[in-house]
C-alpha cells in the first residue's frame, strides 16, 4: 500500500475525514513516474478499468516495464493495444502475455467472465474490416463482455445481414465496422433497437480517402442512435460499448 493511501485511511480511521472524502482523495492520488511514462494506478478507482497500454511507438522494454508496474499494483488484466507481432514476441520473453494477432492486442492475465447486462455484436461490411473489428471485439471481451461476431455482411449483399436479424435484434450494443462508403452503420441503425457505435475504416479505393468518406457518411447517418468513433479506432468502440453494456442506474 502506498504512503498516500495509508495517510488517507489513517485520517478516515481517526474521524478526520468522511468515507466520501477518503474515496475522493484516493481517486486523486498521484501517479507512478517511470521516467519515460507516468503510470496512473488510480484509473481503475476512478473509471472502473485500469490504464490500457498503447503499444505503437513504445519499445518492448517500455511496454514490459509499464505492464509489470500495472500488474504489481493490482491490475490483474493488462491490455496492450496496437502491438506488432514482432514486439509481442519480444515482450513474451519477459512477461506472459497472450497475443491476438488480428486485433494486434496483447493481454497479460486471463479473459474475465462476462458480467455485462447483455451481448455486444460486432459486425463488418467486409472481410478487410476484420482487423479493426477484432480490435473492438477483443477489447470488449477483455473488459468483461460477451461478444458475438458477424463478419462480411455489407450492403453490397444486404441479404447477408438480413439473414441474421435475430442477432441484430437481441444485442445490447452493436459495433458496425465498415470502410468504402460506410453505409453499414446506417442500415444497422435502422434495424436495431440498441445503441450503435460506427467505426469507419481506412479500407477502400482512392475516393475513400483512407476512411474519410466512411467517416463522413457515418457522421451524416439518418438512423437515430448511431454514434461514431475515429477512423480504425476499434479500441475506442470496444471500450465505449463495454461502458454501455455495464451501465447501472445511478441513484
Amino acid at each position: 500500500m502506498n504512503s498516500e493511501t495509508k495517510k488517507t485511511l489513517e485520517k478516515l480511521k481517526n474521524g478526520e475525514i468522511t468515507v466520501d472524502e477518503a474515496l475522493l482523495a484516493i481517486k486523486k492520488e498521484p501517479f507512478e513516474d517511470l521516467g519515460f511514462a507516468k503510470i496512473d494506478h488510480q484509473r481503475s478507482v476512478r473509471q472502473g478499468i485500469p490504464e490500457v497500454i498503447y503499444g505503437a511507438g513504445k519499445t518492448p522494454e517500455q511496454i514490459i516495464s509499464i505492464a509489470r508496474s500495472l500488474n504489481e499494483k493490482g491490475a490483474s488484466n493488462v491490455l496492450i493495444t496496437r502491438l506488432s507481432e514482432g514486439d509481442a514476441e519480444k515482450v513474451k520473453t519477459e512477461i506472459d502475455i497472450k497475443y491476438y494477432r488480428d486485433a494486434r492486442i496483447g493481454m497479460l492475465g486471463e479473459m474475465p467472465t462476462p458480467d455485462g447486462i447483455g451481448k455486444i455484436l460486432v459486425a463488418t461490411g467486409g472481410t478487410s474490416d476484420i482487423p479493426v473489428a477484432e480490435e473492438a471485439a477483443v477489447t470488449a471481451e477483455a473488459l468483461g463482455n460477451e461478444v458475438e461476431r458477424l463478419y462480411d455482411v455489407g450492403v453490397s449483399g444486404l441479404h447477408r445481414l438480413l439473414s441474421h436479424m435475430d442477432e441484430v435484434m437481441s444485442a445490447s450494443v452493436i459495433i458496425a465496422v465498415a470502410g468504402m462508403e460506410g453505409a453499414l452503420a446506417s442500415v444497422i441503425g435502422g434495424l436495431s433497437d440498441c445503441p450503435v457505435i460506427a467505426v469507419p475504416t481506412s479500407v477502400g479505393y482512392g475516393a475513400s480517402y483512407e476512411g474519410i468518406s466512411a467517416l463522413l457518411s457515418m457522421l451524416n447517418s439518418c438512423a437515430s442512435g448511431v454514434t461514431v468513433v475515429n477512423i480504425d479506432n476499434g479500441f475506442g468502440a470496444g471500450y465505449s460499448a463495454s461502458m454501455i453494456n455495464h451501465m447501472e442506474v445511478k441513484k
